[in-house]
Parts: structure tokens; sequence; C-alpha cells
């Protein structure tokens, strides 16, 4: 597995990975307009955003917007922001968003590598605001940034990839003025979560796994991830054998070695693959063997709402909840 797909497999993952390389990016219209009538409050301006790097100052209403981090772009199509220039982290092509952000440009942006973007091809697009939001936070990579233009990088506080969806909703509705979309966008997403919730109160307290097979090995989301936390806005709870297994370097799961798969049972056990087949799980006889997926109560995702739950946008995850439901349902008889 290359490097570029190594990184992917940690922020999907979880699993540790060997050191980073560039990637490729594509080029699209150079010229349109960063911002749709009514996205921002005038008011809302100089903006002040608490990042890693200290505090940034907003000063204006941003014209033309550059989108960088993992889901950065959406979370700001979403706020009625279209981004001059940004990364397709999932490989989506085209426009570099998923089929829930179709439509939502009027021209398509510059595609921008995604792990050492081409700081030339970003400061051609002259834009007057990065979007880093949800990025490694490399300190080198913020200070060139921010000589091109105003850049607003991870949370102060923030790690590797790690910012929340919450997190990067507000900090990207600061930047951009447009905290009352934001509002109400958090309060649909929400919306969505408690009505799946309270249509299937049978699903509270039962247990739930989320793992993933990459080509590096099994891993298991810990609590307090946003893949887990996902669920656990649909009632279940985490699984207590995974919260006793000692975090990976990344931070985001537990490494599962083929011998010990019976440790991802649960009530419920969610997966997906990550740069591999499907079959490379449901095939799998030692996965097979797994109580839960014995007794049906297993999921594995794959292509749209896979890239979904894994982006953890706005708009993705309405998408996600939508998706996901139904195959619960399926797989618990409810």
């Amino acid at each position: 597995m290359n490097s570029r797909r190594s990184l992917l497999a940690v922020l999907a993952a979880g699993s540790a990975t060997s050191a980073l390389a560039a990637c490729g990016g594509g080029s699209g219209a150079e010229d349109s307009s960063g911002a749709s009538d009514g996205a921002s409050d005038s008011g809302a301006f100089p903006a002040e955003i608490d990042t890693a790097a200290g505090t940034v100052t907003v000063e204006a209403a941003p014209a033309r917007v550059v989108a960088l981090g993992w889901g950065d772009a959406e979370t700001a199509l979403a706020l009625g922001v279209q981004p001059v220039g940004a990364s397709d982290w999932l490989d989506f092509g085209g426009e570099g968003v998923g089929p829930w952000a179709e439509g939502l440009y009027d021209e398509p942006p510059t595609l921008i590598e995604t792990l050492e973007p081409s700081y030339e091809a970003i400061a051609a697009l002259q834009p007057d605001l990065i979007l880093d939001v949800k990025s490694s936070g490399d300190q080198e990579r913020h200070d060139r940034l921010s000589q091109i233009a105003t850049t607003v990088g991870v949370p102060e506080g923030g790690e590797n990839y790690l910012t929340t969806p919450d997190q990067q909703l507000q900090m990207i509705a600061t930047a951009l003025g447009a905290a009352d979309a934001a509002t109400a966008l958090q309060r649909e997403i929400d919306g969505h979560f408690v009505q799946a919730a309270s249509a299937h109160p049978d699903w509270e307290g039962l247990t739930v796994t989320a793992a993933t097979r990459t080509s590096e090995g099994w891993g298991a989301y810990i609590d307090g991830t946003e893949r887990v936390e996902f669920l656990e806005r649909l009632g279940f709870t985490p699984s207590p054998e995974i919260a006793e297994l000692e975090a990976s370097a990344s931070g985001f799961s537990v490494d599962i070695s083929a011998e010990q798969l019976d440790l991802l049972d649960a009530d419920l056990l969610v997966a997906f693959p990550i740069f591999l087949e499907t079959t490379e799980i449901t095939e799998d006889p030692q996965w097979q063997q797994i109580p839960a997926v014995a007794d049906g109560r297993a999921i594995v995702m794959d292509g749209d709402l896979s890239s979904a739950y894994s982006l953890g946008s706005v708009l993705a995850t309405e998408y996600a909840v939508e998706k996901m439901v139904p195959l619960i349902e399926g797989a618990l008889g409810a």
C-alpha cells in the first residue's frame, strides 16, 4: 500500500502506517467566487479563532477560500461557501466531494494535493482564507500556508487529524461568518440522531464494535472517536472488550490480530474495508466465526456509505444516518 493510502488508512482505520509522501491532485476552474450570497454575516468580523498555532483573526468576510483539511471543503459548502480550491481526500474525483454534496458548486474547485500540497498552486488561486482545520497540525505546513493567506488550522489543544465534527463546523463557521447556518445545521444533524434513536428504543445499551480491515491488518475504533460516537448517538454502548485494549500509536483505534477476532464480538458489529475488496472481510473464515457475524448481527459497509461514515462532515453524516439505520434494523431484526 502506498504512503498516501497508508495515511488514509490511519484516518479511516487508525492503524499505524509508514512515513508520508506526496500525492497527486487534479485541477479545475481557477476563477470562481468563494462565497455565495448571504453566506456571511458582515457583523461577525473581525472573527477570532483559537487554534493550536495561536489565535487567528479573520478581518473580513472571505471571498476566495481554499479548503485543505479532511472534510473542510464539504463543511464550507454546507455553510454556503464554495471553495476555489479543495483537497479530495477520498478520491471522489470531479468536484472532490461525495454524492451528498453534488450540485453545491457553481464551478468545480481546483483540486489540491492532500499530504504535501503545492503551495504554488494554492498561491495562484489568490485565497484570502485557507482552511486546514482537520489536518496534521504540522507547524511547517501551517507556517507556509500562513505566508499565502490567513490560515485556520487545527483547534487549540488539537491533535493530528483528531478535530471533532463539532469543532470543525464551529471553527469554519466562525471563519466564514456563518454562525447561524452552523447552528441550524447542528440542530438538523442532532435531530436525525434523536429521531433514529427514539424510533429504536431497543438499541439503547446494546454493545457495538466499529472495526475495519486494511492491508496492514484488523483494527477497532476506540471510545471517544467520531465513528464510535456516531453509533453511541443511535443508542449503542461501546464494546467493553475493546475499551480494555491499549490504543495504537494513531490514537484512533486498537490493533486486533487475526487470531483474536473474537474480540470484535458485540451485540452489533459494524465494519468496512480500507483499500480492500469487501470480500476480504466477508469471506474471511475467522471473521465468519465471530458470534455476531454467525448470528447475522454484523454490517459490512463499502462504497459511498463507507466514505460518508469515514468523512464525518455534516452532509456526509446526514447521508450515513439515512443509509445505515435500515442496515442496522436488518441486522438486529428491528
